[in-house]
């Protein structure tokens, strides 16, 4: 039964990846409809982070109507008079300002009402203050709020995914101890070393795998969630690797295995490849609610297109592209849902290994098939017959589980020799 449902689950990210493609936009930008009242305006939609590029923008001679998505990275408050100026700029080219509403902004910019400021509009007949408008386009626009403000501090779901991800893991492994009758005072070792691996080991992996000029140009912020470029800035840990995590967690749960729990590593990576499938989910809602590890352009009639105004500029010009970290999410919380099923309903948790084989290689068979459609994260320079880097370091683990599945013949315990003796 299990072999039927992994070989499902292999064909069905085969066909999507063949089925989607990237699409190009020439112009660097993607197209819409202002409704202004009842009439239809035809607009050139642009974005960008990067405030230098804002400013160069009024200065390109562009003979179509022409909509400006403004974002929050644009007005931070250490540029404010940059970031003013800029807006000053776009209103001397005949640009007209508008809110998150389409109401126009007369007033000129302060540093109180300066993120007010969401659109930025040049249009052959200029809107006036009682015209109604909207913004329709084929795609979705993904623009919200990056965290729930509470008073002077500011949650952010990114880091609230994280907290979801280990409190789950939590309460899931904790019901996995009750279930084979396991102490819980070996839990709580577990979850430390976990947390420790997990976060170093997947910071660590992101620099050495995709941005190893951190360690010359901000050597800090590789271990630290700061930067010291253009000042010191608290930027919490924004770049990690699945595949440094993995790694790390390799090595903490080996250490785990042997100085705590005193079990075959294998029977701990068996559990724990259950509640990092669920995990991985919440860490890819993460970063999609941070608008990066994001995809490939696609057709903006597709139904998966999405723009993501506040993508990072490493990832190029702001187009609809693939949601791929939902796409990795989804595929997580079926993996889950199938070790789960498999954990609960046979009895392959008493051959070592072999379901931590199968969680390798449907996780990262998931990660290579996603990757088709997915923007590089900083610079691919391990590339292989035409893969890039997320796919190479993938295929290591996907041989490993299947490795890892056929040799776990030789770990096979009985139910009582899984249960921790005291």
């Amino acid at each position: 039964m299990s072999n039927i449902f992994f070989r499902i689950y292999l064909v069905v990210f085969a066909f999507i990846t063949q089925c989607l493609f990237a699409q190009n936009y020439p112009d660097g930008m993607s197209d819409g409809t202002l409704k202004v009242n009842s009439t239809d305006v035809p607009v050139k939609i642009y974005s960008t982070t990067e405030i230098q590029d804002l400013n160069e923008f009024p200065d390109k001679k562009i003979n179509e109507n022409v909509l400006v998505i403004l974002n929050e990275s644009n007005f931070e408050p250490s540029y404010f008079n940059y970031s003013a100026a800029t807006l000053v700029k776009f209103k001397d080219a005949k640009y007209q300002l508008l809110d998150k509403n389409f109401k126009l902004i007369e007033t000129p910019a302060t540093q109180e009402n300066i993120e007010n400021f969401k659109y930025a509009v040049k249009s052959n007949k200029p809107i006036t203050a009682a015209d109604k408008v909207d913004l329709e386009t084929p795609f979705k626009i993904w623009d919200p709020s990056k965290g729930i403000e509470l008073g002077p501090i500011t949650l952010h779901f990114y880091s609230l995914m994280f907290i979801f991800a280990f409190g789950f893991g939590y309460i899931l492994m904790n019901k996995i101890f009750k279930i084979d009758n396991v102490n819980h005072k070996y839990l709580e070792p577990l979850f430390t070393w976990t947390l420790i691996g997990t976060i170093l080991g997947a910071r660590m992996g992101h620099v050495i795998f995709y941005q190893p000029e951190l360690f010359k140009e901000d050597f800090w912020s590789v271990f630290l969630p700061i930067s010291t470029k253009n000042g010191l800035k608290f930027t919490g840990f924004s770049g990690l690797a699945s595949h440094g995590a993995t790694i790390a967690l390799i090595f903490t749960t080996l250490y785990y295995s042997f100085k705590i729990i005193k079990k075959n590593p294998f029977w701990v990576y068996d559990r724990l490849g259950i509640v990092v499938s669920l995990g991985g989910a919440f860490v890819r809602l993460g970063n999609f609610f941070n608008s990066e590890i994001i995809g490939k352009p696609v057709d903006p009639n597709s139904p998966f297109a999405l723009l993501f105004p506040q993508q990072s500029s490493e990832y190029g010009v702001t187009i609809p592209r693939y949601p791929s970290q939902l796409f990795e999410a989804v595929g997580y919380v079926c993996l889950f849902v199938l070790l789960w099923i498999l954990y609960r309903k046979t009895n392959k948790k008493y051959q070592q290994g072999w379901l931590f084989g199968l969680f390798f290689v449907i996780l990262w068979a998931i990660r290579f098939f996603v990757e088709f459609l997915k923007e590089p994260q900083g610079d691919e320079f391990i590339q292989i017959g035409g893969l890039n880097t997320g796919q190479v370091l993938s295929i290591p683990f996907m041989v490993a589980g299947v490795v890892i599945m056929i040799i776990s013949k030789k770990f096979k315990i009985t139910q009582a020799e899984n249960e921790k003796p005291e």
